[in-house]
């Protein structure tokens, strides 16, 4: 695709963008123990409104959905506040922004659990791999799951 193209406007259903350049969600795990959003994030989003659409990093949709480190949520009130900010930091400069709604499922681990309870999934396989934990220095293996 040619700069000219790439910096046109596109139509996306009902959603005029200004250009065709979209912001992959990344996690990024600067949210913080309580995982509301915070200034860091209202800049770092802010800073990228010239995008076309921003897609939000992945945002735990309940307490139990978390399986990343500091990541946020959009499941309590001082949550929802702290993205407020940060989308009234896009929209002051003109941007759009998005929302990925997350649960880690099998992909998370009891130390991200309320009370260490074993992670809810769809399946209770176990996840491949080593979990990064906040409770460990290293990696802790993926738990066999409640099924949910």
């Amino acid at each position: 695709m040619n700069a000219t193209k790439l910096f046109s406007t596109y139509q996306l259903g009902a959603l005029a963008l200004p250009n065709r350049l979209i912001m992959a969600p990344l996690t990024r795990g600067r949210a913080g123990k309580d995982r509301i959003p915070n200034e860091l994030m209202a800049e770092h989003y802010a800073q990228r409104a010239s995008a076309g659409m921003i897609i939000a990093e992945a945002t735990n949709i309940s307490e139990t959905a978390a399986g990343w480190n500091e990541s946020p949520g959009i499941h309590h009130n001082a949550q929802v506040k702290g993205w407020q900010k940060v989308t009234e930091a896009v929209h002051k400069k003109g941007g759009r922004i998005y929302l990925q709604l997350w649960h880690c499922g099998r992909a998370s681990h009891p130390d991200f659990q309320p009370n260490g309870e074993t992670p809810v999934s769809s399946s209770a396989i176990a996840a491949v791999g080593d979990a990064h934990t906040p409770g460990a220095k290293g990696y802790n293996d993926y738990p066999f799951l409640t099924v949910g």
